[in-house]
């Protein structure tokens, strides 16, 4: 499998590069998933702080994953500067041919046409390596018109939603259900 799956260029002429992590990516991962929580922007993390042993534990076992052909996880790179993080997790058991996404992106780089890229890159590399791949399957936040444009753009169709689901900067929103078949 080849490290590096896209390079190209953002709207605003930036290059950055899209590829499978390593061990090696550690701290700058680490460095990247506690800023991003720190935002508490439109993500699970909400200002919680991982430790390095906790990142490690992650890459390894997200790389074993990988081997397996259960999981794609891609990093995104501006220079040297880990500027997104996405992967695509296969389900278990009854649910082993839908994968469950997930994508950030970091701040100084949203609305620069690197999310579309970078989505495409993923679900291209996913149904190249997850072989029991049928159905992709997100969940986001109500309050994120940007980023449901983006996923319906894209062939998500929403196929629920839980009002006030999600608990989110001391009030609650709607967490909207989307998903997109690849057979």
């Amino acid at each position: 499998m080849t490290n590096i799956v896209y390079e190209g260029t953002s709207k605003s002429g930036r290059k950055f590069i899209v590829r499978y992590p390593q061990m090696s990516d550690d701290k700058n991962l680490l460095n990247y998933i506690n800023t991003i929580s720190l935002e508490k922007t439109f993500i699970t993390f909400q200002g919680e702080q991982l430790t390095l042993d906790e990142e490690e534990a992650y890459i390894q076992t997200s790389l074993k994953a990988i081997e397996d052909k259960s999981k794609v996880v891609l990093i995104a790179f501006h220079n040297d500067n880990i500027i997104g993080s996405a992967a695509i997790e296969m389900g278990k058991r009854i649910e082993k041919h839908v994968g469950n996404l997930g994508i950030t992106i970091a701040y100084d780089y949203r609305n620069d046409g690197i999310g579309r890229k970078y989505l495409e890159s993923l679900i291209a590399e996913a149904v190249k390596q997850l072989p029991t791949l049928k159905i992709i399957k997100l969940s986001v936040f109500g309050n994120n018109p940007t980023a449901i444009h983006l996923y319906e753009s894209l062939g998500f169709i929403e196929y629920g939603n839980l009002p006030n689901g999600l608990a989110y900067q001391d009030k609650f929103v709607d967490h909207i259900y989307m998903y997109k078949k690849i057979v």
